[in-house]
């Protein structure tokens, strides 16, 4: 019965959507084969459903229709989507991602543009609610450098296939001009170009890169290169030797590590005493050693032999860094 007058409203939806001129409720009512006062009824349905609703008054009576078909009702926003583009706009604002949060603004204030009055109204009170309802916790971490002259010098040699020269303010000659095939960008704790300047592909940092300029030179990344693949070989940003990680997730710690993504191609196998072990192929052994200090006691490194001895490296250099002096609270 629900799904019968569901599918009555939407025939009342597509009536009022495919007449330039609109429908009085007699004509409503005698093309559905109802009552008046049941069209009624199924009008206002409608009208709840697409606020969009236009009442055009052609005396003695009045007309209603719905504008522009039903394509561009169907895809109006709802409250929640609307939230989360918001959302979305606010981490990249507090992770310092000036650039794409101010993308996300403008999407957002151009899809509010481009619905309708009514709509908007409706919207208002549940977008508002929502808004004052959730929050982003802040979290500690670096800011990510984001330049929006870099990052459109950037984007714009991907798109039309150029290289790119910049003076680099990092590796082992500070200051020395580059110029690149870009191949794309990693956003993260901080964000690089991954580009190839003649023996294959590394990462620059964003935030070292100075003067920045698309030649004219012809510059195309290799076919069949994938970023996301090239993103997965490492557990970070560092690309080193690639090696098989081994961990084993105390029963303790198990579940987190269930819950918990080291990487994009790990696999779990929960053990019989509530252990779990997880399996990856990954480079960047001194930014995952930097991850597992994190979980203390909760997970034993199995393999590889460097992972270990990276991070018992590490956690000596943290040791000696606090064992020259006592410092007293208060002193």
């Amino acid at each position: 019965m629900r799904h019968e007058k569901a599918g009555r409203l939407l025939e009342l939806a597509r009536m009022l959507a495919g007449t330039a001129e609109g429908l009085t409720l007699d004509e409503m009512a005698r093309r559905l084969g109802v009552g008046r006062r049941t069209a009624e009824r199924m009008r206002d349905a409608v009208r709840d459903v697409f606020p969009q609703l236009e009442e055009v008054d052609d005396p003695p009576t009045r007309r209603f229709r719905i504008p522009a078909g039903l394509d561009g009702l169907f895809q109006a926003p709802t409250a929640e989507e609307l939230a989360a583009l918001a959302a979305a706009a606010e981490v990249f604002a507090q992770q310092g991602a000036g650039a794409r949060a101010g993308a996300l603004k403008s999407l957002e204030q151009k899809v509010l543009s481009a619905t309708r009055a009514a709509a908007r109204r409706k919207l208002a009170p549940d977008l508002e609610a929502l808004l004052q309802a959730e929050t982003i916790a802040v979290q500690a971490g670096p800011r990510p450098f984001e330049d929006e002259t870099v990052l459109a010098a950037v984007r714009e040699a991907l798109l039309s296939m150029r290289s790119l020269r910049f003076r680099y303010e990092g590796g082992a000659t500070p200051g020395r001009v580059r110029e690149v095939t870009p191949f794309g960008v990693l956003f993260g704790r901080s964000n690089y170009l991954v580009a190839n300047e003649g023996n294959g592909a590394r990462n620059w940092r964003l935030d070292r890169v100075r003067d920045v300029e698309v030649t004219d030179r012809p510059a195309a990344r290799p076919e069949g290169f994938s970023l996301q693949d090239y993103a997965d070989e490492s557990f970070g940003i560092f690309h080193d030797d690639t090696e098989d990680v081994v961990l084993r997730a105390t029963p303790a710690g198990a579940e987190d590590a269930l819950r918990w993504r080291f990487h994009a191609n790990q696999t779990l196998e929960a053990r019989a005493d509530g252990s779990v072990i997880v399996r990856f192929r990954a480079s960047g052994m001194l930014e995952l050693a930097w991850h597992l200090f994190t979980w203390g006691d909760k997970i034993e490194i199995l393999a590889p032999d460097v992972l270990k001895t990276t991070l018992a490296a590490q956690i000596e250099i943290a040791r000696n860094a606090h064992a020259s002096g006592t410092v007293v609270a208060g002193s």
